[in-house]
């Protein structure tokens, strides 16, 4: 005997199941700070109708799923050390948590996940992708959160914590946001007191820029090195001789 077809009403009956995939990113061009946009397809069971989903999305870098060339390599030495050492020390790195509200949908749909990022080098996502001259990032994307779902009214229903995608970002995407808002410059982060005594030299010097500041100060330390270098002249001393 052949057995009716599953109505909508009785396919919302059990639980929900949801899956999530990354179809894409690119740089907001048109956002105040550095900032990248996700495109992610959500799934729903079929004949589940949601009415919202309030996502929630933890972004890992996952080193050990790229290889690395030697310029590479040396750039990641502050993270995981030598590269002898990689095979205990290459762990996820924490790239961003975000939320984001999910329009209601049937069956299927997509939405951005916009994920503000910085340039600051000490925080070690910034490191990693910085040392990086060509290829991907290899990244892991954690899905949890809470959807409203049901054909007549709602229930309020979990989204499993095991829910996750991978994605590989690649690299130029990366570079096009940061070229977007720090043309061809670098961004470093001091503290106050630092940055009182920079500015200081800086009005002594009656130096125009933060670059001509700092260029200075590195001649001058060049200068210094290469002093301690030279070696003395013989029959020259600068030492006070006895009498």
């Amino acid at each position: 005997m052949t057995q009716p077809a599953t109505t909508p009403q009785q396919a919302t009956a059990q639980p929900a199941e949801f899956t999530f995939s990354c179809t894409g990113v690119r740089a907001d061009a048109y956002a105040a700070g550095p900032t990248l946009v996700f495109r992610l397809r959500i799934t729903a069971s079929p004949g589940t109708r949601v009415h919202a989903m309030a996502l929630r999305c933890q972004l890992r870098i996952e080193p050990a799923r790229r290889g690395y060339d030697a310029d590479e390599a040396s750039g990641l030495t502050d993270l995981f050390g030598e590269r002898s050492r990689w095979g205990t020390t290459l762990h996820p790195v924490q790239f961003a948590q975000v939320s984001v509200m999910v329009p209601g949908f049937t069956g299927e749909t997509e939405t951005d996940l916009v994920v503000p990022c910085t340039y600051d080098m000490d925080i070690a996502a910034t490191r990693y992708v910085g040392a990086l001259n060509q290829g991907d990032v290899p990244l892991l994307l954690l899905f949890s959160g809470t959807a409203f779902t049901g054909a007549a009214g709602f229930r309020v229903e979990p989204v499993p914590w095991d829910r996750e995608a991978t994605y590989r970002m690649p690299v130029k995407t990366w570079r096009e946001m940061i070229e977007q808002h720090f043309p061809g410059c670098g961004w470093i982060r001091l503290p106050r007191a630092t940055m009182d005594a920079l500015l200081a030299y800086r009005s002594r010097q009656a130096l125009p820029s933060w670059e001509a500041t700092v260029e200075a100060l590195l001649q001058k330390t060049a200068a210094t090195a290469r002093t301690a270098r030279e070696p003395r002249v013989p029959g020259r001393s600068d030492e006070r001789t006895a009498p």
